[in-house]
């Protein structure tokens, strides 16, 4: 499925390194230029306390950059991982929450931007009032289930589920055609499964058959608080994990999703009625709103599976599939007793030993439904002009970079090198925020509903919203990440690099820190999001956005040659007692990193004057404070729950070897730390990778 990609984001000696006992300090027994201490008081961009000194960089980097914080900071009891990201969320999550309450506190007039705002939080954070609604809020919606009568009924009621933000089948998308990027269309993807992964289902590991048992116990439970007997909530938990494990054997895996071509099935009205007569789909396209002369769909098979379920499922069966699937998107916003449930589940997932507190919970689904409303008043007192301005100055040297390093390429022939370099030029830049806001006029948030009702109210508008850019020309100043978030993206179909103002700050950004750090840290994170743009999926699409082949068949090959050694490289990585880093479904991030850490290198040494001084601070040289900046945005803990999952999960690979995997494939960083054969870090150099 076509995605947002998401960053986060031997040689000569130049140091020979001894630490000192008492202060931690690193001293050199070849020293250049003059050592400038940070003044007592200011932040120190590379602070030492940090780094762990008994262990040689040329060995593990990360542990030498981060063994300090690693051994003495504590994951929250709230959360399931703690490290850099986590640290720049708390500050923007407060930020929020100060934003929140005060627009609560101070209710604006009907309609502003900062009532919607005030009152869908006053809504969110009171108790009293959720406790007092109990179930009733998701009521209407569990009774129309039950009163379904008919297999017309049924299917009517499934495009209802849509409309209001719930997929019960499959994932429902509105984007542009890969194919075609100047038209936006609907896409059908599969779903229907409420675990992290279709593995989970499938696999026999201890790991996933502890989990799908205590996903079915939830299940048990969730329907006994819906109010059916024992023996009723039992059967119906079977039920949803039957069907459930049937959709998910009939799913693609993450990796086949990477490819592009596999996802992309262009099916018109009469070819989705062949591959599932079950539906409506003229009746169902309809009541979605949608008026368009075909679909994509993700999985062919998928669908089939889901026509067999309609064939061959009773009414009976499909009211407890759409209840679940219900009662699953609503348990966050209902009473205790669903929230503590849900909450006790999700720790099979997670680990977390206590629940977020609830102005967390609530000031984050205030960002999701109302987040460029959130965002205006964000940006205004924590987003700065400079900010704004010196990340333009870095983006246009990584562009500069990158467009000198393709021309130089000793592996592309020249014709493909001309259309790489046409892509480059045609990035569209977004830093900070949209230059247009979202309208959110049509929708009324009031703090007098339950919490559950501006919920849902909110989902019907973003829903419509979504559903009317179909048959419409592209915005291409629309936005997939609100301006607090602490990320940032490639989109292939708008050929578009996304920095929200969440992310412009430190450790990836500061405007009082000097240029190694912010070239480590945010630099490498544009040369990240550019490099996607060239990644086993990204190369795929063309300047204009379109999935078309522009690659010769030669410059393809060399490529996926390339490529496969980082599949190689991390696949080697032992991340949990036995369980390995996927290299395969890593490969895009992996490879975005490296091509990150290499742009913003170069890009240093290009345009910094702080590349060419002898200088130290701290003790640090400038090519040694890119590389250790580098490292620290990566330091994270995670407990072993979340670890589990995220190497089933999530196409980025840990922290450890976010950091060391693309350094040791790195001549740079082997003579800033005197890297030599033997050494940990140390890799051959017929298997190091040198791609962009």
């Amino acid at each position: 499925m076509k995605k947002l990609h998401y960053a986060l984001l031997g040689a000569a000696s130049l140091f020979l390194y001894a630490c000192s006992p008492k202060t931690g300090q690193m001293t050199s027994s070849t020293p250049s230029g003059k050592n400038v201490e940070t003044p007592a008081g200011k932040r120190k961009f590379i602070d030492p306390v940090n780094m762990n000194m008994a262990v040689k960089p040329s060995e593990d980097f990360y542990e030498y950059a981060n063994g300090a914080w690693l051994k003495t900071a504590k994951i929250p009891a709230s959360e399931s991982r703690w490290g850099s990201f986590n640290e720049l969320q708390e500050f923007n999550q407060n930020a929020l929450k100060v934003i929140c309450e005060d627009a609560a506190a101070n209710p604006s007039t009907k309609g502003a931007i900062r009532q919607k705002v005030g009152d869908f939080y006053a809504a969110g954070m009171d108790e009293a009032a959720i406790e007092k609604a109990g179930l009733a809020p998701v009521k209407p919606m569990l009774d129309r289930v039950m009163k379904i009568k008919s297999y017309k009924e049924l299917l009517d009621e499934i495009a209802m589920l849509y409309t209001e933000g719930s997929d019960p089948l499959w994932n429902l998308a509105i984007d542009q055609d890969d194919k075609n990027s100047t038209a936006v269309v609907p896409k059908l993807y599969q779903g229907g499964i409420h675990l992290p992964d279709r593995d989970y289902f499938l696999k026999d590991d201890e790991r996933s058959k502890k989990i799908k048992k205590a996903y079915e116990e939830h299940a048990y439970n969730i329907f006994k608080l819906l109010g059916d007997n024992e023996v009723k909530a039992k059967a119906n938990a079977g039920d949803v994990i039957r069907f459930e494990t049937t959709l998910a054997k009939a799913s693609m895996s993450r990796v086949e999703m990477r490819d592009p071509q596999k996802v992309y099935n262009k099916m018109t009205l009469a070819d989705l009625e062949k591959a599932c007569p079950q539906m409506n789909w003229a009746e169902y396209m309809k009541k979605l709103g949608i008026v368009n002369d075909y679909v994509i769909v993700g999985q062919p098979e998928f669908l089939k599976e889901i026509n067999n379920q309609l064939k061959n499922g009773t009414l009976d069966d499909w009211k407890t599939i759409l209840r679940w699937s219900i009662i699953k998107d609503a348990i966050p916003f209902l009473s205790k007793v669903f929230v503590e449930e849900g909450f006790k589940f999700s720790q099979n997932l997670s680990g977390a030993k206590e629940m977020q507190p609830r102005w967390k919970r609530v000031s984050g689904m205030t960002d999701g439904v109302l987040g460029e409303a959130l965002g205006q008043i964000y940006v205004e007192k924590h987003f700065k002009p400079e900010a704004k301005q010196r990340m333009m100055t870095l983006v246009e040297n990584l562009s500069k970079t990158y467009e000198a390093r393709i021309k130089n390429l000793d592996w592309m022939t020249e014709a493909t090198k001309q259309k790489a370099l046409q892509k480059l030029s045609t990035f569209m830049r977004k830093i900070g925020y949209t230059d247009k806001w979202k309208d959110y006029t049509p929708l009324s948030i009031d703090r007098s509903k339950t919490y559950y009702e501006n919920v849902l109210a909110a989902k019907r508008f973003l829903y419509k919203d979504v559903a009317s850019r179909v048959g419409k020309p592209v915005d291409r100043t629309r936005w997939g990440m609100t301006p607090s978030t602490v990320n940032a993206y490639y989109n292939p179909s708008l050929n578009e690099i996304v920095f929200p103002a969440g992310i412009l700050q430190f450790p990836f950004f500061d405007n009082e820190a000097d240029d190694a750090v912010n070239y480590g840290g945010i630099g490498a994170v544009i040369g990240h999001e550019m490099t996607h743009g060239f990644d086993d999926e990204g190369r795929q699409f063309d300047a204009e956005g379109n999935l078309k082949e522009w690659w010769s068949e030669e410059d393809a090959k060399k490529f996926e040659v390339k490529a496969n050694l980082v599949v190689d490289q991390y696949n080697a990585y032992t991340v949990l007692d036995t369980v390995h880093v996927n290299g395969k479904l890593t490969l895009g991030e992996n490879l975005a990193d490296l091509g990150g850490i290499t742009l913003a290198y170069e890009a240093f040494k290009n345009f910094s004057p702080q590349s060419k001084n002898t200088d130290r601070i701290d003790g640090f040289t400038a090519d040694q404070r890119f590389f250790l900046s580098w490292s620290q945005v990566w330091r994270n803990l995670m407990r072993d729950e979340a670890m589990a999952q995220r190497i089933v999960t999530d196409p980025h690979s840990p922290g450890r070897y976010r950091s060391n995997g693309p350094l040791s494939n790195f001549e740079p960083f082997y003579k800033a730390f005197d890297v030599k054969q033997g050494d940990k870090m140390w890799r051959p150099e017929d298997l190091r990778v040198k791609i962009w």
